[in-house]
């Protein structure tokens, strides 16, 4: 079997319940390596809550979850971004009082704590040199001293995007990375989305269909938390169940 056929994570029959809701019911599906995917549904379909249990936010009710593998069913969310697992979420989580630099070099030596083998100064020169590294991958490297208040809202999400990535992570898991954002704004995240998915798998979380089909591999369709239906972007177009589910809509 090829590399690009193994499985990155694996999703066995997950369902969670918030007392008598049922937020996703028995959800069964894999993602494979090197792949740009995305969980997509209309509002209320259940994809945040499929986005919070794959990213460790917390344990599926019923089911297990796998990466590379390994069970990683009930793991504290510090146990996957471990693992190799990172998050960008849809309301942008960034220090806003630092500066962009700053930000991205506090995540940064989030991780290389763990691996500390520099002496203190090499170290520092080390962190800096990655955040400006990061920032230049994002776009923001002329935007390095602005406080993160001040920037566009496009901006602190390409911010948050440089953040997830100083984690150095196998998957990238992004939710709604383009809400709130201009169609300017949109096109160059998804172009950054399209660029980061060379090197890394990438999960996105999305209720726009649209704006997903044109650079997704393959999709994944969630409808009143259940599976409704998965393949590639012709393949979904194609599917009587989700032209129904979204008419009117995406």
């Amino acid at each position: 079997m090829s590399n690009v056929a193994t499985p990155i994570l694996e999703v066995e029959g997950v369902s969670m319940r918030f007392g008598k809701f049922v937020a996703l019911n028995n959800v069964t599906t894999r993602f494979e390596a090197g792949r740009l995917s995305a969980i997509i549904g209309p509002n209320g379909a259940g994809k945040s809550t499929f986005f919070n249990v794959v990213s460790g936010a917390f344990p599926p009710s019923s089911g297990r979850l796998k990466f590379q593998g390994r069970d990683i069913t009930g793991l504290a969310q510090h146990e996957f971004a471990r693992h190799g697992i990172a998050k960008s979420f849809q309301i942008t989580n960034v220090f806003k009082q630092l500066s962009a630099h700053e930000n991205v070099r506090v995540a940064a030596q989030m991780r290389s704590s763990r691996y500390q083998l520099l002496t203190p100064r090499a170290a520092l020169k080390a962190l800096i040199d990655r955040a400006h590294e990061l920032l230049a991958r994002v776009g923001l490297a002329h935007l390095h001293d602005r406080p993160a208040a001040d920037l566009a809202h496009g901006q602190q999400r390409a911010l948050e995007v440089a953040m997830a990535l100083a984690a150095e992570p196998v998957l990238l898991l992004m939710d709604e990375p383009t809400a709130g954002m201009s169609p300017e704004e949109t096109k160059v995240m998804m172009d950054l989305i399209v660029e980061l998915a060379t090197e890394r798998s990438v999960i996105l979380v999305e209720h726009k269909m649209k704006l997903v089909m044109g650079i997704c591999e393959r999709l994944l369709v969630l409808h009143h938390g259940e599976f409704l239906a998965e393949g590639t972007p012709d393949e979904i177009r194609a599917n009587a169940d989700v032209r129904r589910v979204y008419l009117g809509q995406g």
